[in-house]
This record gives structure tokens, C-alpha cells and sequence, in this order.
């Protein structure tokens, strides 16, 4: 009874262990793994009104319950305070000071306890501007300024933005003059204008998880002081980037950089020590260098470079790149027998180096009895009853901490075959072998033994009993038919299984595949045939390599020749160079099966050479090395190089020398590159069947440097202000500047000077330069030549061009001013030139100034001529006017003095009115239009003469008639077509006010057209114009 009673409470042990109090069942229930863990909240200090949801959710059978702690101390849930609801904790009406602090979340079944990762509650807070006012600021034009933000305390970081004189009017980017930082909040003008001038106010700005919070501050007054003469500067980088910059992987990481100079600095990034990442993009060019999803490969040296027209400044800076811990190993959920023991690893990558400890049910696991913890290890001997429960492996830098769980049941049982009882039909081949598994479930672990009938099985020739209790029987004859029973045997009890043996004949390859030879593209059959045990089914498999081949695909390559259920042959099409090797055939059927393998070659374009690196670096070639690829069973017959530079897109062939590469080559002389160039190499092999793939690319090399072969190009120049030599060129490509250090040098003489001036321009993006000197002549012609530096040597000078210093104005006025009215509305003015001699330049032409009598001289309107003209006429002037006129002469300098003024007065207006009571009379192809005679009032010049106009088909014509004749014959269309008229009276005045008038063949009345904007000439209105202006002459001069 006492035995009965023991067997008893192990079996009950065996279903389940203890925690806490309460029994875990095997099989059916499980521990609690988190769904949803708490996130830390950033809540805005003051909002007493509000509430904070710690989420936590957990998978569990039976379900789990809930605690929480907070800076390692129980939260009291009976508080009303806190709010349980299913797992997620409710803080209602978070204070700063009280509920601030680190929050984690336990979860508890019967099985045991996890833990959270920490979720911290902060309190965000951004407090307002100081109400004093803050000093005025002053900058001078062409001089770089900053404006300090000045941010309140606050809690987290703030974003930044200034705004101008009111709210919204915020700055907007302008040509990357300006710049604010986020780092400071400071606004930096890197070239202030006068138009900058204004009240400026920094507003600051913060973002928490359920509201956001602005702020500005009082007025920031900027005046700045125009100067007319304000000098050019070269960049001084005021707004840096630390000399060590910690950044994240994963995490975005930003470098600012901004600099003062006039002109406005261009800014540009590089990585010193390597090439710039690619995701740097479009801020590679401007003030805040962005580096989004940070890898190791980012970390290096960054360098931020401002350059203009006066020169350059950089800055540099490191970039360490750390990472959170992430798992590279856990632990799984294990089940494992009493008394035996557990071995778990985690291993964790991160930098700095995470450190690892190990959790039981939430509690600490230190190394005592049973236990040893050694870092990310951890093993437990002797394992029992109370070691089952939840296990958490915790691995935490100074950047995070990461979680890892696991289940462990410690388990005890009585042999049990009811899950995995030994096969119950196991059939086998004549003269093969064949295995028999024993695997009860049992803890602790049982002993095994097998035996066929009554008789007990030992070791022997043909019979293996493994100790894990596989039994083996070798060369199988009909013999060995029968029943087989396993026993298993452990200190709680015993239990046996039994499986019958049945023996089949053996399958045989009766015609193996063949070994065959192709050329890639061709196609080829590999045969099998087999014979088999007539009761059972036979199937074919094929492998490569050892790699089964799928057959099935209607698109693939491999496919199976119908036929024969003994017939497995295989048919590859258009064969590869990936598929040759060892084809296997397998003939099998639930007992045995049978193989056969033959070799397949395939021969096609050479595979890529290996092992290819650059050495002998020099200026214009280097010398490359590599390892012969795989020929694929055709000779190699030559190679070629090929390269990359970033000033190509793709590759190109490269020069070698020699020229031609043998195939038995495995090294060669790359020639005519460019000095100080980055370039990659690949190299191609071939043979008869054409070009194999590239090698890997080699790492990326520089030329040496060497002193620039070619002199600048696009030399001129000329301009400028007074006393100046203005030099302009077109900058060098980066193929051609050879070296770093890089500048140019000018040499500049005066015709005819045996003397040259040297200048020396130090930047490379520099286009012009500015020689001034008081003692330079207006319009003096200079010699110019250039060339290159870099710092290995100098380059060629350029050919010599032809300069002029700047131009002055012209010193002398025209003479013999004429002016004479033309019209009530135009006057003709002439002169005679001056001598060029005195224009100091280029004579672009002249200006006419003309003003009423009884204005100033400073209001006068202006005409220009372009060239040597000496006369011109002035249209849109007043009736009946005097009018003051000067001329004077200009270049691309300016204006030359005024000649003396002469007078001038226009003539009075042309009638206002057009000639009334137009009527016509049609005669066959002719009409005779005839008007009223304009009489004039007494302000108005005399009627000379009409003017009319006329225009039918296509074509126009003017007539222009005497004061007498108010009439006149014009022809008609040949078709039913219109004519259009228009009658003008004209005189001294100009030109009256026009009538105009349509006239229809077919109709013997007519129609006026009050209206000029829809008179069928509206749409050729200037051609018309013209000719009218141009055939009045023509008329005047036949009167």
C-alpha cells in the first residue's frame, strides 16, 4: 500500500510542479510572454486634470495577473491614485516630484513571472521668455551678425524657428544667407543687407506625447548700417560641430556648420577618411550635414568646408558610432528531466559591450548551491522540481536594455509509449538494413532493450542495440520476419511497445546515366531505369550536387521524360554553367532505395577571376594583380580591365600596357589615368564562347598627384569699378587639378611692359580676380596669362589673352546740339560725335535728356542711342510745348557731361476729329469714296492733305492727297469681298483722328466702325502702323 501511495505522488509529480502555490499542469498550460510592453511618456508638467496609460499585455494559459513597480518599489494599486485595468496601469493626474520615475510591469501565472523593460514617466515643462527687453543689435552690410535665442529651461529638447516683425511672418531660406541653429536657437546672417533691418524673435518650440508647447521672446532689433564700399571677405566658420560626435545606429545623426563672408559662403561635406555616405543627400551642400539610419561603415572623420570667391575655412570633426544591445543568441523554452542538467547561453552585441544578468520569476539569479551564472551563461546541475519556472536573460549599455525569455520544466514521468510507440509495420529489403526507434516519453531517463518474440537481443554481426535504444539489423533476409518489442525500465516503472518486421525484394538501377560533355545552351538526357518489389509503388529523384532538383516546375530547366514507372530519365534544357557537377539518380521506393550519379560538364564564358588588388599606385597608372577563374572548360584566351571613376556613371574599358592581355596573364599595367583620382577595377575574362562575368570590384584606390599638365581655360575679363583690372577664367574640373592644395597663378603686364605682376589665387572655385591700383589708367590694355598649382609643381601657362582695365566715363561733350520739332508729338535732335579719344572706354552711344521749360533739369526723360548714331527721334511729347535738350555721351561706366542746352517747341495738335460724312459710290470694279473737309480751331495746325488706307485680299495700300481733294477711286476685290478704309486727316501736327469705313461690292451702302478695337486691322495694327509712318513720307516729300 506504502509503494502504491509513492507511485502515486510521482505521477502526480510527473503532470506538474509547484510555483508559488499553485500547480503548473504539463501539456496544457504555458508561462506568460508579453505582447505589449510600457513605453516611456514624456507629460506636460501642470496638467493635473489628465491621465497616463502604462500599457501592458501578456499571452498566457492560464491568464496572468498584474503588478507593477516603480523605481524597483511595488505601485500600491488600492491608491486611487493608480487604476488597474486588465494589465495597463492608469496614473490619474500625474504629478512632477510624486509619480515621476522608472515603471515596470510584472506578469504572473502559475507558471511563473516576467518582468518588463522599464518605461520612464518624465514631466516636459518649457517656461516663458524673460519679460526684459533685450539690447539692440548692429551690423554693417557685406558683415556677418548673430541674433541669440536665449531658450528658457525646459525639458526635452526644443525645435527652433524665428519669425520677422509679426507673427507668422517666419524666415524663409534665402540663398543660404541665413541660418538657425538647432543646437543654440541662435540666427546667424552670414552677409547682412540693409533690407535685414528689423525686429526678430526667436520661437522655441516642444513636443511631448500628447500636447505641444510654444514660446517667443521679446524683440531682437538688428540694424544694419549700409556701406557703399563694402569689402569682400573669405569664410570663417562661426557655427561648429564638436571634435567628438557620439551617434546611434539606427538613429539620425546631424553635424551643423555655417560661416560668415562675402560673398555668401557655399558650404560642402566630406568624409575624410572614406567616401561621403549617399544618404547624406542634398544636405551634403548645406548648413546641417544628415545622416539618417547610422551604421558602423558611417564612422570616421567629417569635414565641413565654406568656400567663396576670397577663399576657404573648414572644420573638422569624429563621429563614434555606438549601437543599443541587440541579441545575437537566447535561450528557448526547454523541458528537461529531473536531476539533470541546464545549460543556457545569451549573447548580446552592442557598443559600449553589454553587460548580462540573468532573472528567475522577476527575482535576481546569482551563482550559489546548484546555480552558476557567468555572464551571458548559465547552468544549473542536479536540476529539480523547484528550478522550473519563467527565466528572463537581461542584457543592458549605457544606450538600452533588452529582455529574453524563456520557459524551463524540470520533468518526471513513468515510462509512457502512448505518444511514440514503436512502428507497428516496418518493412525492409532483402540484403538492406533497417532501424527500429524506441522513444518513450520518461523521466528520469529509462533503460531500453529489444527482443523478438521471447528471445532477448543482444549485440552481434547483424544486430545493433544502440544505448539511446535504436535497434539495427544488417543484410536482412526473409529470416528476420517477424515481431520485435522494446522495454523501457525507470525507478517510477516499466512500459513496451511492439512493431512487426516485414522484408521485400531489393531495388535495383538496371541502367545507370552516362556522363556527358555540352556547351551551354545545348540541351541533354541523363537515362535511369530501375527494378523493384512488385507491391510497392516506385519514384525517381534527382540531385545535383547533392541538392534535390525540382521537377515539377514547367519553367524550369529540369524536367521528367515520360514513360515507364521503371523509367526515370531526366531531360535539362538549355544547360547552364550553375548546372554542372554530379547528377544523382535515386530509385526508391518506403523500404530501400537505389542511386546511380554521373558527371555532367558544361562548357561556356570563363567564371570571374578572384583575388584582384591594386598595387604600384603612381600618378597615371597603377598595376593590378588577380588569380585565373574557373575556364569552364574552355581556355581562357584574353582579359580586359575595366574602371570607374566618379567622373564616369558606369564602367569603361581602361588602357593597359600592353594593349592586348593574354589569357595566361595575372597581372598588368593600367595606363593614362588621371592624377589624384579615385578609381575601382574589375577585370573580364574570355575565351571562344564569349566574355565571362566581372571580378569583384577592387577597393577603391588614388592616383598619385602630380603638378596640373593643362592651363585653365576661357581667360578674359575687363570691367569693374575705377582703378580696377578685373581677370575672369573658367575654374578647373576636378580631373584636371591633379592634386590637392590647388590654385592658380596670374601674371598680368600693360602692353608693351617688359614687367609682368604675379598674383597667386589660392581657391579653386575661384573665377575671377580683382587688381586694383590707383595709378591705373581708365581703358588700359593688359596682357593676361594663367596656369595651374597645385602641391606638387605648377602647370603650363595659358595663352595670352587681351584685358582692359575698367572703363571711366567720358570726358568730353557732344557739340553742335540741333533740335527740331517734327510733329505736335516727335522732334528730330542731332550733334556732332566726340573724338574717341575722350571716352575712356568703349563708346556704347548717346543720351538724350529733354525736359519742359518749366521743370528741373533732374526730372528730364531720357533717350538712349546704341552705337555711333549722331541723330535720333523723340516720340510722346506734348503739343505746343518748349522743351529743354541736352546731349551727352555714356559708356559702360557711365555718363559723360552734358552738352549745352538748346530749346525746342513742338508744333500744334492735328485735328481731334475725323473727316465726317464718308459716303461711296460703287462703278463695277471701282469705288469713289468721298468726306466732309476738316476745318481746324485756332489751336490746331492746318489740314494739308488726307491719308487713306486701305487693305482688301491680303494686301495694303496708303494714298496720300492734297488739302483739296476730299475723295478718291480705289479698286474693288474680284471676289465678294470687303475693303476697309481708313481716312486721316494730316498736317504739320501729325496725323488727325481717323474715320474708318467697310465697303461690300455687292451692296451699294456702307458701314462705319465706330469702334477701333474691333476693326478688322486690330490684329495687324503694328504692321499697318509702320507702313503708314513710313509711306506719309514718301507722300510728303512728292507734295
Amino acid at each position: 500500500m506504502g509503494l502504491l501511495l509513492f507511485l502515486l505522488s510521482l505521477s502526480s509529480l510527473a503532470l506538474s510542479y509547484a510555483v508559488g502555490g499553485d500547480v503548473c499542469i504539463t501539456g496544457h498550460d504555458s508561462g506568460p510572454v508579453f505582447e505589449e510592453q510600457p513605453s516611456s511618456v514624456v507629460y506636460p508638467e501642470g496638467l493635473s486634470e489628465g491621465k497616463v496609460t502604462l500599457n501592458c499585455q501578456a499571452r498566457a494559459s492560464p491568464a496572468a495577473t498584474y503588478s507593477w513597480r516603480v523605481n524597483g518599489t511595488d505601485v500600491p494599486v488600492g491608491d486611487p491614485r493608480y487604476t488597474l485595468v486588465a494589465g495597463n496601469l492608469v496614473i490619474s493626474g500625474p504629478q512632477f516630484g510624486r509619480d515621476g520615475g522608472s515603471y515596470q510591469c510584472l506578469a504572473i501565472n502559475r507558471c511563473g513571472t516576467i518582468l518588463s523593460r522599464a518605461a520612464n514617466l518624465k514631466f516636459g515643462y518649457l517656461n516663458d521668455f524673460p519679460g526684459e527687453g533685450r539690447s539692440p543689435q548692429t551690423a554693417y552690410e557685406g558683415a556677418g551678425a548673430f541674433l541669440a535665442c536665449q531658450p528658457p529651461a525646459h525639458y526635452p529638447v526644443l525645435s527652433y524657428r524665428w519669425f520677422v516683425s509679426e507673427f507668422p511672418s517666419f524666415m524663409k531660406p534665402d540663398g543660404g544667407r541665413w541660418f538657425v541653429s538647432q543646437v543654440t536657437g541662435n540666427l546667424y546672417l552670414a552677409k547682412a543687407e540693409p533690407n535685414d533691418t528689423a525686429s526678430y524673435f526667436c520661437f522655441t518650440t516642444i513636443n511631448m506625447d500628447i500636447s505641444t508647447k510654444s514660446t517667443f521672446s521679446k524683440a531682437n532689433q538688428l540694424t544694419v548700417q549700409p556701406d557703399a564700399n563694402a569689402r569682400k571677405s573669405a569664410p570663417a566658420i562661426t557655427v561648429g560641430f564638436p571634435a567628438e560626435t557620439y551617434a546611434l545606429t539606427g538613429h539620425t545623426t546631424q553635424l551643423e556648420c555655417f560661416a560668415y563672408g562675402n560673398p555668401v559662403p557655399k558650404l560642402r561635406w566630406r568624409k575624410v577618411d572614406g567616401l561621403l555616405p549617399s544618404k547624406a543627400g542634398a544636405s551634403a551642400e548645406g548648413p546641417i550635414l544628415t545622416l539618417p539610419e547610422m551604421t558602423f561603415h558611417e564612422e570616421g572623420v567629417y569635414e565641413c568646408e565654406a568656400y567663396n570667391s576670397e577663399g576657404r575655412d573648414t572644420q573638422q570633426g569624429r563621429i563614434t558610432v555606438q549601437a543599443q544591445p541587440e541579441w545575437l543568441q537566447v535561450m528557448s523554452d526547454s523541458e528537461v528531466e529531473i536531476s539533470s542538467e541546464l545549460h543556457w547561453t545569451c549573447v548580446a552585441a552592442g557598443k559600449p559591450r553589454p553587460s548580462i544578468r540573468w532573472l528567475r520569476n522577476g527575482q535576481p539569479l546569482s551563482t550559489q548551491d546548484r546555480v552558476e551564472v557567468n555572464g551571458g551563461r548559465l547552468k544549473v546541475i542536479n536540476l529539480a522540481l523547484e528550478d522550473s519556472g519563467m527565466y528572463q536573460c537581461v542584457a543592458e549599455n549605457k544606450h538600452g536594455t533588452i529582455y529574453s525569455n524563456a520557459e524551463l520544466r524540470v520533468q518526471v514521468q513513468v515510462p509512457d509509449f502512448r505518444s511514440n510507440p514503436v512502428r507497428r509495420l516496418v518493412p525492409a529489403a532483402r540484403g538492406g538494413q533497417v532501424m527500429m526507434e524506441c522513444r518513450p516519453r520518461a523521466a528520469p531517463k529509462p533503460t531500453l532493450f529489444w527482443s523478438r518474440g521471447t528471445e532477448l537481443l543482444t549485440n552481434s554481426s547483424r544486430v545493433t542495440v544502440t544505448p539511446d535504444g535504436m535497434l539495427r539489423i544488417h543484410n536482412i533476409s526473409r529470416a528476420d520476419e517477424g515481431k520485435y518489442t522494446c522495454f523501457a525500465e525507470n525507478y517510477l516503472g516499466k512500459a513496451n511497445s511492439t512493431g512487426h518486421l516485414s522484408v521485400r525484394d531489393a531495388t535495383k538501377i538496371t541502367l545507370a546515366p552516362s556522363n556527358a560533355d555540352i556547351n551551354q545552351g545545348e540541351n541533354v538526357t541523363l537515362q535511369c531505369h530501375a527494378s523493384h518489389d512488385p507491391t510497392m509503388d516506385l519514384t525517381f529523384t534527382w540531385a545535383l550536387n547533392g541538392a534535390l532538383l525540382d521537377l515539377e516546375d514547367p519553367g524550369g530547366p529540369y524536367h521528367r521524360v515520360e514513360g515507364k514507372e521503371t523509367v526515370g530519365d531526366l531531360l535539362i534544357v538549355s544547360g547552364h554553367l550553375s548546372q554542372a557537377g554530379i547528377y544523382s539518380c535515386t530509385a526508391q521506393t518506403v523500404v530501400d532505395s537505389a542511386s546511380a550519379s554521373a558527371k555532367l560538364v558544361v562548357r561556356g564564358p570563363p567564371g570571374p577571376p578572384g583575388g584582384l588588388v591594386v598595387k604600384n599606385v603612381a600618378a597615371t597608372s597603377v598595376e593590378l594583380r588577380w588569380s585565373r577563374g574557373y575556364d569552364n572548360h574552355s581556355p581562357i584566351g584574353k582579359y580586359v580591365i575595366m574602371g570607374h571613376s566618379p567622373l564616369s556613371p558606369g564602367w569603361k574599358r581602361m588602357r593597359t600596357d600592353p594593349s592586348n592581355i593574354e589569357g595566361n596573364a595575372e597581372s598588368i599595367r593600367v595606363v593614362g589615368l588621371l592624377p589624384w583620382m579615385d578609381y575601382e577595377f574589375q577585370v573580364i575574362a574570355s575565351n571562344i564562347l564569349g566574355s565571362g562575368e566581372p571580378s569583384m570590384s577592387s577597393h577603391t584606390i588614388r592616383t598619385q598627384q602630380a603638378a596640373p599638365t593643362v592651363a585653365p581655360s576661357g581667360l578674359g575679363g575687363g570691367g569693374g569699378d575705377r582703378n580696377e583690372l578685373i581677370i575672369t577664367w573658367t575654374p578647373m574640373a576636378r580631373e584636371y587639378q591633379n592634386g590637392d592644395g590647388f590654385g592658380y597663378i596670374l601674371a598680368f603686364r600693360k602692353q608693351n611692359s617688359p614687367t609682368w605682376v604675379v598674383e597667386r589665387v589660392s581657391n579653386v572655385e575661384s573665377s575671377r580676380y580683382v587688381y586694383s591700383n590707383q595709378s591705373l589708367s581708365p581703358y588700359c590694355l593688359f596682357e593676361v596669362k594663367i596656369k595651374a598649382y597645385n602641391r606638387k609643381g605648377e602647370g603650363p601657362f595659358s595663352q595670352i589673352a587681351v584685358v582692359h582695365s575698367a572703363e571711366e566715363e567720358p570726358t568730353v561733350a557732344p557739340s553742335r546740339i540741333n533740335a527740331t520739332a517734327l510733329t505736335a508729338f516727335e522732334m528730330q535732335v542731332s550733334w556732332d560725335p566726340i573724338q574717341h579719344l575722350s571716352t575712356n572706354g568703349i563708346l556704347q552711344g548717346y543720351e538724350i535728356r529733354y525736359w519742359r521749360q518749366h521743370e528741373r533739369e533732374a526730372s528730364a526723360d531720357r533717350v538712349r542711342t546704341a552705337g555711333l548714331e549722331t541723330t535720333a527721334r523723340v516720340v510722346g511729347l506734348r503739343p505746343s510745348t518748349r522743351y529743354h535738350v541736352t546731349v551727352m555721351a555714356y559708356n559702360s561706366a557711365g555718363t559723360g557731361p552734358a552738352s549745352p542746352r538748346t530749346t525746342v517747341t513742338t508744333r500744334r495738335p492735328p485735328p481731334n476729329r475725323p473727316p465726317g460724312n464718308v459716303s461711296w459710290k460703287t462703278d463695277g470694279s471701282w469705288v469713289t469714296v468721298r468726306w466732309d473737309h476738316v476745318k481746324t480751331l485756332d489751336n490746331e495746325s492746318a489740314v494739308l492733305g488726307y491719308k487713306v488706307l486701305y487693305k482688301h485680299e491680303g494686301q495694303s495700300a496708303l494714298k496720300v492727297l492734297d488739302k483739296g481733294k476730299t475723295s478718291v477711286t480705289l479698286p474693288l476685290p474680284k471676289d465678294n469681298g470687303y475693303v476697309v478704309l481708313e481716312i486721316r486727316s494730316w498736317g504739320e501736327g501729325g496725323d488727325g483722328a481717323a474715320q474708318e469705313t467697310i465697303v461690300s461690292r455687292d451692296s451699294g451702302t456702307g458701314m462705319m466702325v465706330q469702334n477701333q478695337a474691333g476693326s478688322p486691322w486690330s490684329n495687324h495694327a503694328p504692321l499697318l502702323l509702320t507702313a503708314t509712318l513710313s509711306i506719309t513720307l514718301i507722300g510728303l516729300l512728292d507734295l
